[in-house]
């Protein structure tokens, strides 16, 4: 007579039997590296010494005016006084106020958005949600005279940027069409972390 198996044994090794173990643990591993690639975060940032070069210009205009205006030696009238005043002073203020706000940048993706910071003060800053990001891309050669100098520029066929320095950037695709362009160093990682935080958001 053949033994009948004892009431709550397990089954023998290699034997059918129930494999709900395995099909469990690939859905917390899957979400678990979903988890880690949102709450990975990228810095990247680009200096231009052209930028500091130019500040510095406009700092010697600055203190040529204030030394103008404290100078008891002046002997040509009040008049043209306060005219070389002003006008060392203005375009002292022009060109420290045009170049300081991009002697660097500061790219950021952190949660589910990507965030752009110029200067010291963090202006003009720009963020964008990675849900309206179609595509990144690497841009190896960005050129200030493609789009008509430093700064923040925009042109109506190549959308809008943030370009310091020559060369490598990042370039986002939304999805309304238009395109941002920010020059960043260690710009093909940026684009890898960005590919794989949108990967990870359309899981």
């Amino acid at each position: 007579m053949r033994d009948q198996p004892r009431e709550g044994a397990l089954p023998p090794e290699g034997g059918a039997g129930p494999r709900h173990h395995s099909e469990q643990t690939v859905a917390p591993a899957t979400s678990l590296a979903v988890a880690s690639a949102r709450a990975a975060v990228w810095t990247g940032r680009a200096t231009s010494r052209l930028q500091w070069a130019l500040a510095a210009l406009g700092a010697g205009c600055l203190a040529l005016g204030i030394e103008l205006a404290v100078d008891p030696g002046w002997s040509s009238g009040l008049v043209p006084l306060v005219m070389s005043v002003v006008g060392c002073v203005a375009t002292g203020l022009l060109i420290l106020c045009g170049t300081l706000a991009f002697v660097h940048v500061e790219v950021r993706v952190e949660d589910e958005a990507l965030e752009v910071r110029c200067g010291h003060a963090g202006v003009p800053r720009r963020r964008i949600h990675l849900r309206d990001v179609v595509a990144a891309d690497h841009a190896p050669r960005l050129t200030p005279c493609h789009w008509g100098g430093w700064g923040y520029r925009s042109r109506p066929e190549k959308g809008t940027a943030v370009i310091i320095r020559r060369g490598e950037g990042l370039v986002l695709r939304l999805g309304d069409g238009r395109v941002f362009t920010v020059t960043v160093d260690d710009a093909e990682t940026a684009v890898h972390h960005i590919r794989t935080r949108l990967a990870a958001l359309r899981t």
